[in-house]
This record gives C-alpha cells, sequence and structure tokens, in this order.
C-alpha cells in the first residue's frame, strides 16, 4: 500500500523507522493500523529530537520519560472531557496504542541487529506459579457507554431531523454493528436486499476477514429510498454506497471523518455529548446477547478475533 509520508515528516527522513512502516504495510496491515503506528513513532521521534535522545540508543528510561510527557498534556477534548482518565494528557488507550506500536518499531531494531534490547518492556501474566509483570503502562478497562432507552429514543427522535442518508447510516450502523470505516467503504455490490445480508469485504474490515451482517426491514426501506435519491443526485453510478451532496465534494465518497460529524451533531441535538460512531456498534453487540446469541455469535458477528474483546464490548450485566 501507498504511505502517506506528508503525515509523518520526522519518520520519512529517519532511514529506520522509515523502513519500519514500509515493513509493516508490506505484511499486510490494515490501513488504519499502518496509520496508527505512524502517527505513533512521529510523535516518539519528536520527543527524541526534543530532549537530544537516539532511537538507537535510547533507554527506558527514555522512554518513561517519553510516556510521562504524553500524560501531561493538555488535553485535547478541553472542556468537554467525559471521562476522567482523559481530564490531563492523552487518554490511557491512546498511550497503550502508542507503546505497542514504539515496541513493534524497537523489536525491529533489535532484529536488524541495531539494538541489543528493546528499551520498551513488554508486560507477561503469571505462569506456573510465577510472579506477573506490568508492561509500562497500566491498562485501564473502561466499559463502553450504552445509552438506556430513554437515551436511545432521543437519538431516534434526533435523527428524523437528518437527510435521508445519514438516517440511512445510522440504520445500518447498528444493524450490521459496523465500525466507522467499514461503514463509509460499503459499495452497492455488497448488498443482497432479498436476503437482508450485507457482505463486508475482507479489505475493509479490520481483521482484514470479510464477513456476513444483517440489516431489518426498516433499514431496508431506507435503503431502497437512498438509492432512488442517490439516483436523481448522481445517475446511475456503481461504487460506493454513500456519497457526499455537499457542494465542495459533490458526488465524492464519504469518508470516516464526516461520519463523525453526523453522529456528533446527532449527539448534540439529543443532549448526549458521549454518542459515538462506536455507540451504535456497541448497542447492537448487547443487544444481541439480550437475544441469548452466544459469544462465539456475537464474536463471528463483530468480526472479532478474540473472545475477550467481544466480552469488553457487551454489557452482559444489562443482559
Amino acid at each position: 500500500m501507498d504511505v502517506k509520508w506528508e503525515k509523518y515528516p520526522r519518520l520519512a527522513e529517519h532511514g529506520e523507522a522509515r523502513r519500519w512502516l514500509e515493513f509493516t504495510a508490506n505484511i499486510g496491515r490494515a490501513p488504519n493500523t499502518i496509520d496508527a503506528y505512524g502517527r505513533a513513532l512521529e510523535d516518539h521521534l519528536r520527543f527524541c529530537s526534543l530532549v537530544g535522545a537516539d532511537p538507537l540508543t535510547i533507554r527506558a528510561d527514555g522512554v518513561a520519560a517519553w510516556i510521562g510527557d504524553m500524560r501531561q498534556r493538555p488535553s485535547a477534548g478541553g472542556a468537554n472531557v467525559v471521562r476522567l482518565d482523559t481530564a490531563a494528557g492523552l487518554s490511557n488507550a491512546t498511550i497503550q496504542q502508542r507503546v505497542v506500536a514504539v515496541r513493534s518499531f524497537y523489536e525491529f531494531l533489535v532484529e536488524d541487529g541495531l539494538r541489543e534490547r528493546n528499551p520498551v518492556r513488554r508486560g507477561y501474566s503469571s505462569r506456573h506459579g510465577g510472579r506477573a509483570r506490568q508492561g509500562l503502562v497500566r491498562r485501564v478497562e473502561q466499559a463502553p457507554w450504552i445509552p438506556s432507552e430513554a437515551a436511545w429514543q432521543s437519538i431516534l427522535i434526533a435523527t428524523t431531523v437528518q437527510p435521508l442518508r445519514n438516517r440511512l447510516m445510522v440504520a445500518l450502523a447498528y444493524d450490521g454493528a459496523l465500525r466507522r470505516e467499514e461503514l463509509v467503504q460499503l459499495e452497492l455490490g455488497d448488498f443482497e436486499p432479498a436476503y437482508g445480508l450485507i457482505r463486508l469485504r475482507a479489505q475493509t474490515t479490520k481483521s482484514q476477514r470479510s464477513r456476513e451482517v444483517a440489516f431489518g426491514t426498516a433499514t431496508a426501506r431506507l435503503f431502497a429510498a437512498y438509492l432512488a435519491e442517490r439516483r436523481g443526485l448522481f445517475g446511475k453510478r456503481d461504487g460506493r454506497l454513500l456519497l457526499s451532496a455537499s457542494r465542495r465534494n459533490f458526488g465524492m465518497p464519504l469518508g470516516p471523518s464526516s461520519w463523525s460529524k453526523i453522529v456528533t451533531a446527532i449527539g448534540e441535538q439529543a443532549g448526549l455529548c458521549r454518542l459515538t460512531t462506536h455507540t451504535f456498534r456497541h448497542l447492537r453487540l448487547t443487544d444481541l446477547a439480550r437475544a441469548e446469541w452466544t459469544i462465539d455469535q456475537i464474536a463471528q458477528y463483530a468480526g472479532h478475533r478474540d473472545l475477550a474483546t467481544t466480552m469488553a464490548y457487551i454489557h452482559l450485566r444489562a443482559c
């Protein structure tokens, strides 16, 4: 895949870092993973430059200083922060993600013989009665927010004033428990209306594995209505289902950030600042558990490789 080097200027200029990201892309990591890894190492290299550290010689205390810096930065959320762990600095989840990426970079250097040891310590669980060791960043587990029945009704009411395309997106996101990138990359050929099924192509999923999800009667009606509207606006066109109707990007495929803005607007209208694009996915998987689906069935529907991930997604207490 093509790496957008302009997004990571320090990384692009650092020979070993550039080779690592190219290697990561070439072994088939998902585009979002490549972007997350690139941003993580770009941030680490920025810190190394500020403190005069060399990635080829930096030690564990230097990595710890970088983690401390991430914890101390002013939160980008400002007054809108709604989680305790994001009041100052980057969130625990973001720091975890960046540490994992940078650990992978240093493993690459060790394998290449450019470093003797990896300065990013890996945690491990206890085995055979041994003592477990924490990684550099302790994981903070937080249950996903699931809207109550009243909150869900507020979301649905707020959605009714949205354009037809946006209403369809909400319905598809919930019915299919779709991730943001999976939703916006849907194509007309992915749908089987006669069976109420959507085939998600492997290249559009986080796990790089294809799967099938379903949609209901109400969503089918929205789908048919949007197809008629789409033909009137853009003519007969194959390819991406969801197209922009704005003057600036007329007829262009909708991107993930556009979906995020739509959901933010719905959340503001409903008075629910905690609403995110992932809320629909969390709620759908929880509802499947309430409907007595097995954890294996839910994991398959969600496209999860690890059942522990599925368990973190659903509110079993409410099931």
